[in-house]
């Protein structure tokens, strides 16, 4: 990475702290510094209705980007459930409506009750997307398979967390040391693809990136 991309701040179109602190730990080392939307005095954000990952991420980059004048991340991710053909999916963070995170558990928890452990697969999905103020716009996507428990497990992490038995690590991203949930989550591996691309095909990424 050239020392002039090294400098960069970026603003992170997001007010989730579990998610700033994953992508501040993912970045600090490309030298890459974030500014978060609640601290760069944004109008609101429009709703978040799209019908996909990306279309909710690069409505919110690019909100974003327009509006604070840098580059801008966006993410939108969530957990699609095999047993409930998918769900919750773009509607994770509103899954039974207005709940914590414990309320939102317990009522996934109660809507897969039956499946036996052979049928609770899952896999957490993230897509993030860069946009510049000029309109450059760049996406990525990362997975994690695992599956759903009958109860939480651990005390780290964030949203539906203690309940996702993640294959790549044998326990709850609640339970894994943040370093090792980074390394193979979904948000970490579409972060690891998004510096790959910055550092390759993507190192001109506009004039904000140069």
């Amino acid at each position: 990475m050239t020392p002039t991309a090294a400098a960069r701040r970026w603003l992170l179109a997001s007010g989730n702290p579990g998610k700033a602190r994953e992508f501040e730990a993912g970045l600090r080392t490309h030298g890459i510094s974030l500014l978060l939307a609640s601290e760069a005095g944004l109008p609101p954000f429009p709703p978040e209705d799209g019908v996909s990952y990306e279309e909710n991420a690069l409505l919110k980059a690019g909100h974003a980007a327009l509006h604070g004048g840098i580059i801008a991340l966006a993410d939108d991710s969530g957990l699609e459930v095999d047993a409930l053909a998918g769900a919750p999916g773009v509607h994770s963070a509103r899954f039974g409506g207005v709940l914590g995170d414990g309320e939102r558990i317990a009522y996934l928890l109660q809507r897969i009750r039956h499946v036996p452990d052979s049928e609770r697969g899952a896999r957490f999905v993230a897509v993030l997307v860069l946009a510049t103020p000029d309109g450059d716009v760049h996406s990525v996507r990362g997975e994690c398979r695992g599956r759903i428990l009958h109860g939480p497990r651990g005390d780290g992490g964030h949203g539906y967390d203690p309940v996702f038995l993640a294959d790549d690590l044998g326990m709850t991203f609640a339970e894994a040391e943040p370093s090792a949930k980074q390394r193979v989550s979904h948000r970490g591996r579409a972060l690891a693809a998004l510096l790959a691309w910055l550092q390759g095909p993507g190192e001109g990424f506009g004039e904000a990136w140069r």
